[in-house]
């Protein structure tokens, strides 16, 4: 029997994926946003709208699947992309998680922590969104996300990690993280493992946010694969520019771990609440963060670059199906 993904529209075989964008925000908002209803209301009309031409643009160019790693807490809406699928035909993969301590939601589990019972209740959360559903939707997530803080995983974050290996252990749900200013990705693996979590279902994400090689190949050596999937990100946040992604990358796909990396935006296609207000000079520089982006200028600069048809497959393809079925990855000696 094939293998099956679960996405918001039901299961479907891992083979049926086709090319993946592994990375990507239909809607989401810093948590707060619930509060500025007044001037950010959410419009579900228009933002559909919106969203289903994003969806036809992705498909424009191949995509088949997106993953929407949207944590709980900031606005993760799996019936919203249900339309936005039914719509498109685009298959979606939500999540179930928390975002890193410094920008999510920590006062609702800290409270917990503090009573001793948080851990316990997270766990219960991951099991019950992916074995029976999201609220009384009966949509049920394809990864577990977390997510991690700058320089240092916190005991708040290292709860979820805990519980997430744990779920893994009995579900083989896979793992996706984040990672902040190109920190704490070796760390995020070893903590993941030392707690039982299979490495060929982990993704290790925002990879790209550190132009080190030999950083990436600490994380790439101990099984997992990582996302480039930042494209556009640039001169903010910490993130490098694409030009340095792109050197990283190459040095990477030379030295042969094609088959551990995964390519995508992390784009924010719609905010929750008010729209952010980017001064000028910012705004230039995030002028290609876009899902199109990809497709019209990073691509186009690898296969110039030597970068071959089958590689460009597995970079947003191949690796992802490999991931969600758990294929173990050669590591290299």
């Amino acid at each position: 029997m094939s293998k099956m993904v679960e996405t918001v529209t039901g299961p479907i075989p891992i083979e049926s994926l086709g090319k993946t964008l592994i990375h990507e925000h239909f809607i989401f908002g810093y948590p707060g946003f619930q509060g500025d209803v007044t001037l950010g209301p959410f419009i579900e009309e228009e933002a559909l709208e919106a969203s289903i031409n994003i969806a036809r643009q992705m498909m424009s160019y191949g995509i088949r699947t997106v993953v929407d790693p949207t944590p709980n807490e900031c606005g993760r809406n799996p019936a919203f992309l249900k339309k936005i699928s039914e719509a498109t035909g685009l298959q979606i993969i939500c999540a179930t998680g928390y975002y890193y301590e410094g920008e999510g939601a920590p006062p609702y589990f800290k409270f917990r922590q503090a009573l001793g019972s948080a851990e316990e209740e997270i766990y219960q959360m991951f099991k019950k969104e992916i074995t029976d559903g999201i609220g009384g939707t009966g949509i049920k997530p394809g990864i577990i996300k977390l997510a991690s803080s700058k320089d240092t995983i916190t005991e708040y974050e290292k709860m979820f990690f805990r519980a997430a290996a744990s779920i893994q252990q009995e579900t083989g749900t896979v793992i996706l993280t984040h990672t902040q200013e190109g920190t704490m990705g070796p760390e995020q693996v070893g903590f993941l493992t030392e707690q039982g979590a299979d490495p060929s279902r982990i993704i290790i994400g925002h990879m790209c946010g550190n132009t080190n090689p030999e950083y990436h190949r600490n994380v790439l050596d101990q099984g997992v694969r990582i996302g480039f999937d930042r494209f556009g990100i640039q001169g903010s946040v910490g993130a490098p520019y694409d030009h340095e992604r792109i050197e990283t990358l190459l040095t990477l796909l030379e030295a042969g771990y094609e088959d551990q990396i995964l390519l995508a935006h992390d784009s924010v296609n719609i905010w929750l609440g008010r729209p952010p207000v980017m001064p000028e000079p910012v705004m230039k520089l995030m002028e290609n963060w876009h899902p199109g982006h990809l497709f019209e200028s990073i691509i186009p600069e690898l296969r110039q670059r030597g970068v071959t048809e089958q590689q460009i497959d597995k970079l947003i393809g191949k690796n992802a199906a490999d991931l969600f079925a758990g294929e173990a990855v050669k590591i290299r000696s």
